[in-house]
């Protein structure tokens, strides 16, 4: 029982020291993140969780790792980020884009690596509005002849 308080205490303390930190905003969707970029030892946080209780799926880990990869920085950066609004695949994407910007404000020489993969730029694609008359955006309803 003591560990575990000694471990929160422990965790709040590497959340809440982000003086000195670099700040980005990144969206997707209807998903906005707001991340906080620091050298450290390769802690993420979101919302207050660690990233692996966060996001559950292996494919989304991976992919919001994808900066860090492809810029050869795994493990130097501590990252906290808050998100909100959409599902978890446009929040993986809006902390993606929200990374990617704070890389660069911390080292500008990365800013081709980045986005040579189109990670700098705000993917704008939405969900289509559903009109009136049909099932879904495009999709009707089914004609019945008789």
């Amino acid at each position: 029982m003591e560990s575990q308080s000694i471990s929160q205490t422990q965790e709040k303390d590497i959340k809440l020291d982000f003086k000195g930190s670099k700040y980005a905003t990144g969206r997707r969707k209807k998903s906005i993140a707001r991340v906080w970029l620091k050298k450290g030892s390769g802690s993420f946080f979101i919302n207050g969780k660690k990233m692996v209780d966060y996001f559950t799926k292996l494919n989304l880990q991976t992919a919001i790792n994808k900066p860090f990869f492809i810029t050869k920085r795994e493990n130097e950066f501590d990252v906290k980020c808050s998100v909100k609004g959409g599902g978890l695949s446009g929040q993986a994407g809006a902390i993606i884009h929200g990374i990617s910007r704070a890389l660069v404000e911390f080292e500008p020489a990365l800013k081709p690596a980045l986005k040579k993969e189109k990670l700098t730029t705000r993917d704008s694609r939405t969900v289509e509005r559903k009109k009136y008359g049909h099932r879904k955006a495009r999709r009707s309803y089914q004609f019945s002849k008789r």
